[in-house]
């Protein structure tokens, strides 16, 4: 649908180009030779204004290029108060000027809806997903969710983090499949993660419970019909707030990488779970893997939508070569420009959902 711009200046000003070809067309119309014929230019007027202007301005367009038409009519043919070519002339822009302001009622109430749309949608995105804070307790964090579609805010991506008594949990997934369904088993799993994460003494113990949560919520009472269909994959993780290796269990999903001086490092899990969901069938034992995480270094996870984007010729975007030499400590700043360079990649609009969260723990001051 065209965008009509906002703000008043602009459309008064826009209102001029049509009432101006009707000027122009009506006047040439008139001064023009008997047998050249201009006023079938007039619908032009009434066909642009929908671009910028609403119902009313349209009908105001509409009504004055009939008018014009009549008035070349009348003028033309002095003795024949209207031939009958101007007769149809002018039944012709009735017709269209009415059907452009249905058209742009209909438009208007469309637009309405989908503002209300996006308003639920947003409202539910802050409810599901709300953002990271920024401050968890010595850590500095910050998120970023890139939807696949245009209109959408939320999908099957998910992040979140809880505060214990020691550090930080957190948990970056991805749901299999799109569309509500992925919504509500993200929803599940956000749910069981923020009520466990405090609960369960170890990380492992957390990802059991985790994965029999999900096994539990994504099947229907008496079906069985989806087991092993529906999984999620993710990263759950233990961050100490002191100085102390991070403890992570990757349930297939893509690795943390760690930048140090703006050099990246994949930390890939030496013993990779099976993705959540599917402990029925893969029974899996959880092992805890570690890697360091030292001060003024920065944690960078994500989802597959950022390392499955690919640019004009099919590429995948290469993360930790792109990532390579950038100096932005900062985490809201990293990820701004981890998103600009990912969208420039794929040249605006990725394939997939994409999920991105960075963590740094700040550098100790100097002596």
């Amino acid at each position: 649908m065209p965008q009509r711009p906002e703000g008043p200046g602009p459309r008064r000003g826009l209102i001029a180009i049509p009432i101006l070809w009707i000027v122009a067309v009506t006047v040439v119309d008139v001064l023009a030779p008997p047998d050249i014929h201009l006023g079938p230019l007039l619908v032009a007027a009434p066909a642009i204004t929908p671009s910028f202007g609403g119902p009313r301005t349209v009908g105001v367009v509409a009504a004055l290029a009939v008018a014009a038409q009549t008035f070349i009519g009348v003028v033309r043919d002095p003795d024949d108060l209207l031939s009958a070519n101007h007769e149809a002339q002018i039944i012709a822009l009735m017709l269209v000027g009415v059907s452009l302001v249905v058209f742009c009622v209909v438009r208007e109430r469309r637009a309405k809806e989908l503002s209300q749309v996006r308003h639920v949608s947003e409202a539910a995105q802050r409810v599901v997903l709300p953002p990271l804070p920024g401050r968890l307790g010595p850590l500095r964090a910050s998120a970023r969710y890139l939807a696949a579609e245009a209109e959408a805010r939320i999908g099957g991506d998910l992040y979140a983090a809880a505060r214990t008594a020691s550090g930080t949990r957190l948990i970056v997934g991805d749901v299999r499949g799109k569309g509500l369904t992925a919504v509500n088993d993200a929803a599940l799993l956000l749910g069981a993660f923020r009520v466990a994460a405090h609960r369960e003494a170890g990380l492992d113990e957390l990802v059991a419970y985790l994965d029999r949560s999900v096994c539990w919520d994504l099947m229907e009472p008496g079906e069985t019909g989806r087991l092993g269909e529906t999984f999620i994959t993710a990263t759950v993780m233990d961050i100490p707030d002191q100085n102390g290796p991070v403890r992570m269990i990757s349930c297939g999903h893509p690795p943390p990488i760690v930048l140090r001086d703006g050099h990246p490092t994949t930390m890939p899990a030496r013993h990779p779970a099976p993705p959540l969901g599917l402990g029925d069938l893969a029974h899996p034992r959880y092992e805890v893997d570690s890697f360091p995480f030292e001060p003024g270094d920065l944690l960078l996870l994500y989802t597959d939508g950022v390392t499955e984007a690919r640019d004009a010729t099919g590429a995948f975007y290469p993360l930790a070569d792109r990532v390579t030499g950038w100096s932005e400590r900062d985490p809201d700043a990293f990820l701004h420009r981890l998103r600009s360079d990912l969208l420039h990649y794929v040249g605006g609009q990725l394939n997939d959902d994409a999920a991105m969260v960075a963590v740094e723990r700040p550098a100790l001051p100097r002596a």
